[in-house]
């Protein structure tokens, strides 16, 4: 079935293409043109006079809907993948927090099982841990990190085929050889929970640790002891030049000044735009685990010792980014473009081009999801134009 969406401002990798139209079949973009002029044959849709944007791709999430992920269980997964995609992230990668093998094991057969699926929107499982500084991990961790075992993790990206994404802390015995078999294997290995400073982001770096989780979270900037000062992980990860992060901005996590300075050293191609969700979010009555506290639109550690994770979805995330004067394409490029670059998809994912899978939303003037089409479908009770 043809279907051409008309009538709205298209972000093109070459900018906005105003008055222009997408033209989609059997779930890939044909063309994207600026002409508006209805094709015979096609169901046509009216933006009216909306954005029109590629589809998120939700590098770093942990639940939504009321499941996590690391409950390994196949209708949770789906709730949670649903939740997220009526809120524009129509390529997700799943996360685990730190998990014993034997359950991440069990949550990657799940993945594997679903990414086989035709037109899934699960691009692969994303670990975060266990391999974390325990200093760091915070304490709802503190019972699931250890000591990095080589034959543990080589076996796991043997045995399964799913996992596209490791964060670890770099700091750790064994963490360079971790980071060099990841590169071997393609699999984007990124540092998180961490307390390294300059000299170990470095090695880090040298050896494929190429990406920073929830940069300025779980980790520290510029600091003292006894009488001199000494950079933190945030300064190093600003003058490896290379290195990519994840900002989570959710408003909470970082403040809008925080925000504007990592586009502005960083910028858009090595800055991309996470959730980093727990399962509370797009839930609208979370059963919430004594441990956490939902308040000011984020969870909290009960104690209020410590900002927990996300409630974010991905929309609010981009609205955050041009609250603090962001520019909206590139705040949508970091939410689709960057991250699809930097976990390879950009293949298929991220952009609004001639033959890519065609994911595509609809955002008001206000940035809501006014309509969110996966792989050419329109995602159920999204379509409000």
């Amino acid at each position: 079935m043809l279907t051409q969406i008309i009538n709205g401002n298209i972000l093109t990798p070459q900018g906005w293409l105003k008055d222009g139209s997408v033209l989609v079949s059997d779930g890939k973009i044909l063309e994207v043109t600026n002409s508006d002029l209805a094709v015979i044959g096609a169901k046509v849709i009216d933006a009216k006079g909306m954005w029109i944007v590629p589809g998120f791709v939700a590098m770093h999430v942990h639940g939504g809907g009321g499941y996590d992920f690391t409950e390994a269980d196949e209708a949770g997964f789906r709730v949670a993948i649903m939740a997220h995609l009526q809120h524009g992230a129509t390529t997700i990668f799943p996360t685990l927090s730190a998990s014993p093998i034997a359950k991440i094991r069990e949550a990657a057969g799940i993945c594997d099982q679903l990414m086989a699926e035709k037109d899934s929107p699960v691009g692969g499982l994303h670990l975060e841990g266990p391999y974390l500084n325990p200093k760091m991990a915070g304490s709802q961790y503190a019972d699931a990190v250890k000591e990095i075992d080589e034959a543990e993790y080589k076996s796991l990206v043997e045995e399964t085929h799913c996992i596209r994404r490791w964060d670890i802390s770099p700091e750790l015995p064994g963490a360079l050889d971790f980071a060099r078999y990841m590169k071997q294997k393609g699999i984007l290995a990124a540092i998180t929970h961490t307390e390294a400073e300059f000299e170990q982001i470095r090695e880090a770096y040298e050896a494929g640790f190429t990406h920073v989780a929830h940069f300025y979270n779980a980790m520290p900037g510029f600091h003292k002891r006894h009488e001199y000062k000494y950079e933190g992980t945030v300064e190093s990860v600003y003058l490896m030049d290379g290195m990519t992060v994840e900002v989570i901005a959710d408003g909470r996590h970082l403040p809008s000044t925080i925000l504007r300075l990592v586009y502005k050293l960083k910028g858009v191609e090595r800055t991309c735009l996470v959730t980093d969700a727990m399962a509370y979010a797009a839930c609208e009555h979370p059963q919430v685990d004594p441990r956490f506290v939902i308040e000011d639109g984020v969870c909290k550690l009960a104690d209020h010792s410590s900002l927990a994770g996300s409630l974010a979805t991905m929309d609010d995330l981009v609205r955050t980014m041009v609250k603090a004067a962001i520019p909206l394409a590139d705040a949508v490029r970091m939410a689709s473009e960057t991250p699809a670059k930097l976990i390879g998809v950009s293949d298929r994912k991220g952009t609004l081009e001639r033959g890519k899978d065609a994911d595509i939303l609809v955002l008001d003037r206000k940035l809501n999801v006014c309509g969110v089409w996966s792989m050419g479908v329109e995602v159920p009770g999204t379509n409000k134009l």
